[in-house]
């Protein structure tokens, strides 16, 4: 069974944007590049103690608030927190994180022993059968350790499973409140092992971009590009996740188009893409010419690095995350770009927090207030569209520090070496 992220969706659905996951890695089957070798082998995953170290944070966060247990359903927080990694389907698999206790773990009976496999925690694991209901495991689980005290709710859990397990709660029914802030607190900062991991998926993702770079030739389709980089983030040790190939017009447009799309003299080549090394991610963007660079387009390229600079230079600790978005609008439309993420200009956010989802708070984007902290990651990606024209996107990832921000990647150094 193939685990499709919202991403792969995204790309799946652009036909002919990007080819994503399973297609892209079919493209590349049986390939190889001479002269790529792993970057990831003195990596390792996450270990049982941070794992416990995660757990007992967000105990005493609940024994502080006086919540009585947080419910997570499968998904990259119950990674977190667990080590379970497994997707989601119509059969639930979530587990009920107490104030005080173990975990209870609640999976089909079939699956157990699959899931006790990246279990990394102690924890009840109560499996259900096909005629039996997990909604009512999951109630039990509260019944048995949330003291009456109110349940929150991981935010991307699905309704029917919250729906279903206050339901399944007799006699008495727990009152729910958000669990947001409760997973915010835990996983907006990362520790020096999540860094290491994001350093070597951002070192695999530079470096099989600047392969393809090197190996681009006129009349090459978006589906030859994005093979090129499956291949390399593959053989360079990473798990490839989503490749956007955006070629001519198609770059004015953040996702891409329907419409097929093939490298020319003058092209703008925009590629966007993501890998992941034990559950921890890169994000990268790259927009360069192929062959002679007009002057719209080496100004556009310029004005977009100096965006990326900006934002680099706007964020410290302690600022806000939306200050950092607020003071690229206004570098643009001082030059006569859109306001309010208009288009001809940047109509998204500048960045976005990155770690074990691509995209997760917080948001470099004007309304976010959250103050900045040594080690929040983010992308840093103020591109500039023209729609029927061409777009440009620089984007790296950083990482916050007690003296401002460090940078996983370089910043490309200009249109004619963006590596």
């Amino acid at each position: 069974m193939t685990r499709v992220s919202r991403r792969e969706f995204l790309a799946l659905t652009a036909a002919g944007a990007a080819t994503a996951g399973p297609r892209a890695r079919a493209a590349a089957a049986g390939a190889t590049i001479t002269g790529l070798s792993s970057l990831t082998r003195s990596v390792s995953p996450i270990d049982a103690a941070e794992h416990g170290t995660r757990l007992a944070k967000v105990q005493s966060l609940m024994q502080q608030r006086r919540t009585g247990a947080l419910l997570i359903e499968s998904g990259s927080t119950l990674e977190y927190f667990t080590g379970v990694r497994w997707w989601r389907s119509e059969r639930t698999t979530a587990a009920l994180v107490p104030a005080e206790g173990p975990v209870v773990v609640v999976t089909p009976a079939f699956e157990e022993p699959s899931v006790r496999e990246t279990l990394k925690v102690p924890a009840d694991v109560r499996p259900w059968k096909e005629d039996e209901s997990p909604f009512a495991l999951l109630a039990g689980a509260w019944r048995d350790h949330g003291h009456g005290r109110p349940l929150a709710i991981e935010p991307t859990t699905r309704y029917f499973i919250v729906e279903r397990v206050v339901a399944a709660a007799t006699p008495a029914k727990p009152s729910v409140v958000p669990g947001d802030e409760l997973v915010r607190a835990c996983r907006m900062v990362k520790s020096p092992s999540e860094i290491a991991l994001m350093q070597a998926a951002n070192d695999v993702t530079i470096t099989a971009l600047r392969y393809v770079h090197g190996h681009i030739r006129a009349g090459m389709k978006t589906a030859d590009l994005v093979a090129q980089v499956v291949t390399a983030t593959e053989q360079l040790g990473g798990t490839h996740e989503i490749t956007l190939v955006l070629l001519n017009e198609a770059s004015a447009y953040p996702h891409g188009s329907i419409k097929p799309q093939q490298v020319r003299e003058g092209s703008v080549i925009l590629i966007d893409t993501v890998c992941s090394v034990h559950g921890y991610h890169s994000d990268i963007s790259r927009s360069w010419v192929f062959g002679e660079i007009s002057p719209r387009q080496r100004e556009l390229w310029d004005t977009v690095k100096r965006g990326q600079e900006l934002a680099l230079e706007t964020a410290k600790p302690g600022v806000a995350a939306g200050a950092v978005d607020q003071a690229i609008r206004a570098f643009y439309e001082q030059k006569g770009w859109s306001r309010d993420y208009g288009l001809p200009g940047l109509s998204h956010r500048t960045g976005h927090g990155i770690g074990m989802d691509v995209h997760e708070p917080p948001y470099l984007v004007r309304n976010d207030t959250t103050p900045l902290q040594p080690g929040m990651c983010f992308s840093d990606e103020p591109g500039l569209y023209i729609p029927g024209e061409f777009g440009i996107r620089l984007e790296d990832c950083w990482y916050m520090t007690d003296s401002g921000p460090k940078l996983f990647t370089p910043l490309a150094r200009s249109i004619e070496q963006p590596f």
